[in-house]
């Protein structure tokens, strides 16, 4: 009969609580839990840094009714990003929101004018920026055709549409029966604002909680995989372009309230804007990740930055340089993002 084998070593000691065990490796303060901070707060960080800083350099920047003028002035910007960022999440682009907002907000003034009550010239602008993105999802969906090419193309013939529509001139409306959307206010809250947040409120519902949202990421993670899946890519990728041409529109009767006028080169340039709120904002160029909320800060930022130079008296064209700058650090941050997920 064969006696065990008990060891002569006395057992290791139990860790004390709170202390790592001798020989373990230590927990570290990793690249990817940083990205994961990054991607989670960064953006409302730059935000707030860049609220103060304008607020030691800029003279009455951080006053009550400068923050709403901040807020107005990106509620057009934050809408056409609003929409923008479902595009971005399929991996798409739109180019044409810009062109899109100009013919829309067109479109609402002349119906005020051929007689048409304030509630169908806002829902008609509406509507015709909802049916261009159609025909942008349309094309991109069901014919392959790239992005890029087709709503390069609709930002041109969009844009001179709405020339046409104008004969090149401003079209001034001073009885303007929905100018409320422009220059009103609920309970002391310009309405831009409250239709930008409303506007995102909703998105973030389509995103967060419904099977639609669901959809657009994974269209976005992979394309085929999720038609493998089941879902219906195309019907699913016209949806989305639609729901960014009737946020064009939106942005343009909001424009055309505030100006009173339907103006042919409203909205020049407005898509570079929006491309970097969306990109500012967290979402990936590279399709499916990304939160309608960054998108939102990243508006503000970009409200914060123009308004912060207004007031400083900076020239409208070192503005553009500035603001080109940060659209190219904006995808520049994007790809590093992407190349460190790689």
């Amino acid at each position: 009969m064969t006696e065990s084998v008990r060891s002569t070593e006395a057992p290791a000691p139990a860790p004390e609580p709170g202390r790592e065990p001798e020989g373990a490796t230590p927990k570290r303060f990793d690249g990817a839990r940083l990205a994961l901070l990054w991607d989670r707060y960064g953006i409302l960080g730059v935000l707030v840094l860049m609220v103060v800083l304008m607020a030691v350099i800029a003279p009455n920047f951080l006053t009550l009714s400068n923050g709403f003028n901040i807020a107005r002035a990106a509620s057009i910007n934050a809408i056409l990003a609003a929409g923008m960022t479902l595009v971005i999440l399929t991996r798409g682009i739109d180019l044409s929101v810009g062109s899109n907002l100009a013919v829309c907000g067109v479109v609402s003034v002349l119906l005020w004018t051929s007689g048409a009550p304030a509630i169908v010239c806002v829902l008609g602008g509406i509507l015709v920026g909802a049916v261009f993105g159609m025909v942008n999802g349309t094309l991109v969906a069901y014919l392959g055709l790239p992005a890029f090419i087709v709503t390069l193309g609709a930002l041109t013939y969009l844009r001179g549409t709405a020339y046409s529509l104008t004969d090149g001139r401003p079209l001034i409306a001073d009885d303007l029966g929905f100018r409320l959307l422009g220059d009103g206010l609920i309970l002391g809250v310009p309405v831009p604002i409250v239709v930008m947040l409303l506007v995102y409120v909703t998105l973030w519902f389509l995103l967060a909680r419904t099977r639609f949202g669901n959809e657009v990421y994974a269209i976005g993670g992979n394309p085929e995989a999720a038609r493998l899946s089941g879902i219906k890519v195309k019907w699913t990728l016209t949806k989305v372009y639609v729901i960014a041409g009737a946020c064009a529109g939106l942005a343009g009767v909001l424009f055309s309230a505030r100006v009173v006028s339907g103006q042919p080169t409203a909205g020049e340039s407005y898509e570079l804007d929006a491309i970097a709120a969306v990109v500012l904002g967290g979402t990936s160029l590279m399709g499916g990740v990304g939160r309608v909320q960054g998108t939102l800060i990243g508006a503000m930022i970009m409200g914060v930055l123009s308004n912060g130079l207004l007031l400083m008296n900076v020239p409208f064209f070192y503005q553009l340089i500035v603001k080109g700058a940060v659209i190219v650090l904006a995808v520049a941050i994007d790809s590093l993002k992407h190349w460190k997920r790689t």
